[in-house]
């Protein structure tokens, strides 16, 4: 099927792997231009020469931290205006609130609610101005649906569906579209390293916890069930 956004340009964050790197794919094999970003140099360059390989499109690598001001702006003046923006970041740690101080939650906003926001800021103009944008962000199912072990990703990513919602419909009308993707679970290092931490509050092994949650069991169910054993 053909999309009708070939020849566009899309700036893709988080892109060297997991879903960022899904998404940058799919997008080139559209026939888009796309600027990766990751933290990451070395995984960052074999994503990029993979998608050229395989697409023959233009890609552009962009080793940066976007949480950061710095990163915003190397990320910007690689792609300072992108058709398509796809904004994307690894969540917080899991854990038990209590546990969680000013700082977690301080640096929770900042990556998964202020710096989408930010990138969107610094490129929605332009796409009003071309009548046209895509905007992508890559939040989670939690927000419907909170996780209990999920308390950072729960509130931050909270506050950028409100933000979005306020802003979405009146930049349609531009034939800029802003929508959010809220994915389940998928095998990336990311949920990994979640149920990793699901089984150290279980005090049980990595396979267990991978196997309760591919049931749907919650940790305070698997803790009820392992007192009643």
């Amino acid at each position: 099927m053909d999309l009708g956004i070939r020849g566009r340009s899309a700036l893709v964050c988080a892109a060297s792997k997991g879903l960022g790197r899904a998404c940058a794919l799919s997008l080139a094999r559209e026939g888009v231009d796309v600027t990766l970003v990751a933290r990451g140099a070395d995984t960052l360059r074999a994503t990029a020469e993979e998608i050229r390989r395989a697409t023959g499109v233009k890609v552009t690598e962009v080793s940066a931290d976007v949480v950061t001001v710095e990163g915003r702006a190397k990320a910007l003046a690689a792609c300072p205006q992108p058709d398509i923006l796809v904004n994307n970041a690894g969540g917080p740690p899991a854990g038990d609130f209590r546990d969680f101080t000013r700082d977690h939650w301080i640096a929770a906003v900042d990556a998964n609610m202020l710096t989408p926001i930010e990138l969107i800021k610094a490129t929605l103009d332009a796409m009003v101005a071309r009548k046209f944008g895509r905007i992508v962000n890559i939040t989670s199912s939690s927000v419907k649906a909170p996780i209990d072990i999920l308390a950072l990703s729960n509130g931050a990513r909270s506050g950028l569906t409100g933000f979005i919602a306020g802003i979405a419909r009146k930049h349609a009308a531009s034939n800029v579209t802003i929508n959010n993707i809220l994915p389940g679970m998928f095998d990336t290092e990311t949920l990994r390293k979640r149920n990793e931490a699901t089984a150290k509050m279980m005090g049980t092994t990595l396979e267990v916890a991978q196997d309760s949650r591919r049931k749907g069991y919650s940790v305070r169910t698997l803790r009820r069930s392992r007192r009643v054993r």
